[in-house]
């Protein structure tokens, strides 16, 4: 068995989660606050669940493309052409990747006890100091929600990834698009292989961050 694809799909998933936590704590922490047109801004930010694969697969390939502003751009600046290459599914997975961080940490501020905030600002303390000592350490169940759900999507993203990336051995051909790729062949046995060792990762890192979860509320 190659064992690249899943080691590509393991890089992908956890630039993504990592890459994208910290902007979508800060996007859940102002939309918070609340107002008219930040329900519009949530809407906008959670489109890319309800939307088709396909769909998004096809303007991101539209805009990432070397004839579109955005992706001739780069490849003229820095040399880099974002379809059917690692960046560019890496652009990819954080865009489609943005409602499963984003909506459990939105959540968990709009669970938070108004108390604690307002309990803070008595003390004189800012918004930073009550976002990083205050309001994190109380929602890092959360947290733990917001990232295993984005690792556990981006590990087993397909449509949009296929139309972004290709199926280039050793540089996109990912895990998902390796069962693609067996089933086509009519390599059963191998996609089983393929297919058993994903299972396999998703529910070992779901039943991790189940406990890590579970850990973390019986400290809070």
């Amino acid at each position: 068995m190659d064992w690249q694809p899943f080691l590509l799909s393991v890089k992908l998933a956890t630039l993504a989660t990592g890459l994208l936590l910290p902007l979508m704590i800060l996007a859940a922490w102002w939309i918070s606050f609340g107002g008219p047109w930040k329900v519009a801004i949530r809407a906008l930010l959670t489109l890319p669940m309800v939307l088709p694969p396909t769909v998004m697969g096809f303007y991101l390939l539209t805009a990432l493309s070397p004839t579109s502003f955005v992706g001739g751009f780069i490849e003229r600046v820095f040399s880099l052409r974002l379809v059917f290459s690692f960046p560019g599914m890496l652009i990819a997975t954080l865009i489609i990747s943005i409602p499963f961080l984003l909506n459990p940490l939105l959540s968990g501020f709009e669970s938070l006890p108004r108390s604690l905030t307002e309990a803070a600002r008595i003390l004189g303390k800012n918004r930073w100091i009550i976002l990083g000592r205050v309001q994190l350490p109380n929602m890092i169940p959360s947290i733990l929600t917001a990232c295993v759900l984005t690792f556990a999507h981006a590990l087993g993203e397909f449509g949009v990834i296929l139309m972004i990336g290709g199926k280039i051995p050793g540089k996109t051909l990912v895990a998902s698009m390796a069962v693609y790729d067996l089933v086509e062949t009519m390599d059963y046995s191998g996609a089983l292989r393929y297919s058993l060792v994903l299972t396999g990762a998703a529910f070992a890192v779901l039943a991790s961050i189940t406990y890590l979860e579970r850990r973390s509320r019986r400290t809070v």
